[in-house]
């Protein structure tokens, strides 16, 4: 793999991180494109802008956030690795877990201000309460909506 304009430690990362999940340079097709938005007449003449298929998977990543086109390769690669991992892993990946733990800090802190303000009398009405979060949990998850979101 190339060494992208970012430091040695994250380029060490991205190949630990694609190893690991299987992810060959050879099953990604890479294309540049002319980016669109902020940058002005830089990003206007120039392809910077990176569009990365993973062919085995057909899991397409477009990454235009910034005016190299060498970090917008690394930054697509990490986009492409995080995706993979999500479709992979599931539950197991990291952005699952990451979701998880939020659930479980709103979900004490709405027990501790239901105590504090007199919402709940006893620890029936709280039990109730938790069975409705994880039901409205599963429901926003069936929907595609991110936890605590509108």
């Amino acid at each position: 793999m190339v060494d992208f304009a970012v430091s040695p430690g994250k380029n060490a990362w991205l190949r630990q991180k694609m190893t690991e999940l299987n992810i060959l340079e050879k099953d990604i097709l890479e294309k540049f494109v002319r980016s669109s938005g902020n940058g002005g007449q830089k990003v206007n003449k120039t392809a910077s802008c990176v569009y990365l298929k993973h062919l085995p998977t057909g899991t397409e990543v477009k990454c235009m956030k910034d005016r190299s086109q060498s970090v917008n390769r690394f930054l697509a690669r990490r986009e492409l690795a995080d995706k993979i991992e999500r479709l992979t892993m599931g539950q197991e990946s990291s952005a699952a877990r990451i979701v998880m733990k939020i659930r479980k800090q709103k979900s004490k802190r709405k027990k501790r201000a239901l105590k504090a303000h007199g919402g709940v009398e006893d620890m029936e009405d709280m039990e109730s309460v938790e069975n409705a979060e994880d039901v409205e949990a599963r429901e926003d998850e069936e929907d595609g909506k991110m936890p605590g979101k509108e």
